[in-house]
């Protein structure tokens, strides 16, 4: 089993420095100092709250990732684990309401990628709220399928930029990029992750509560 085991860590540190470095970007923008000159700060300052909200849940939510997809965390300090998991759901919620604002009315190509951004929220909110509604259920397994889909979305911002990263090397026409990645970037990192769920299974007899899919 070690072979099928050893892909795991490499990817949970490389998903966890990724995760680190898309939050450091966003609080940096959440606190740089505005530039009238930059259309797209101008655009994003007439939306108000919803901004720094989408920035600062987003970003959150992209830093707990690593600490909550940890067995270590879990086994050791599952307080700690608790008190992020109640950190994430917050900031989730923060995050998405910020979603909601921006989705239509800031985001290149309109209501065209405006409504994928918008459904992305949307799942975002039911995953969480499962997520919590079956851990106070005292079910443990289903507790950990829904997060696993709620960390899913919660990076698909990192699969969104990884989208337009490849258009703009391509030299692929933006707008048309963007509403694209809008609407693939979070059905395919959920895809990606029911494959996980489905492909890496808890050991017979294991505790479900120290193991979890990527880790």
């Amino acid at each position: 089993m070690k072979h099928k085991a050893a892909w795991r860590q490499p990817a949970f540190l490389l998903l966890g420095l990724l995760c680190l470095g898309l939050a450091g970007y966003a609080f940096d923008y959440l606190f740089r100092a505005y530039n009238p000159h930059n259309p797209f700060n101008v655009r994003l300052a007439f939306d108000g709250l919803g901004v720094p909200a989408h920035l600062f849940g987003g970003g959150l939510a992209l830093l707990l990732v690593p600490w909550q997809l940890s067995p270590h965390v879990r086994r050791c300090w599952p307080r700690l684990h608790r008190l992020g998991g109640w950190l994430s759901a917050t900031a989730i919620l923060v995050g998405a309401i910020g979603a909601f604002s921006l989705a239509t009315r800031t985001t290149l190509g309109g209501a065209a990628s405006g409504w994928g951004f918008t459904l992305l929220a949307m799942a975002w909110l039911l995953c969480i709220g499962l997520g919590i509604q079956s851990i106070l259920a005292g079910d443990i397994a289903s507790h950990r399928r829904w997060m696993v889909r709620c960390v899913a979305l919660t990076t698909s911002s990192l699969t969104l930029r990884l989208m337009l990263a490849i258009g703009f090397v391509l030299h692929l026409p933006a707008v048309p990029v963007y509403i694209t990645a809008a609407w693939t970037c979070w059905p395919l990192n959920l895809a990606v992750g029911e494959y996980l769920l489905k492909r890496v299974r808890p050991m017979a007899g294991a505790d479900a509560t120290t193991r979890i899919p990527l880790v």
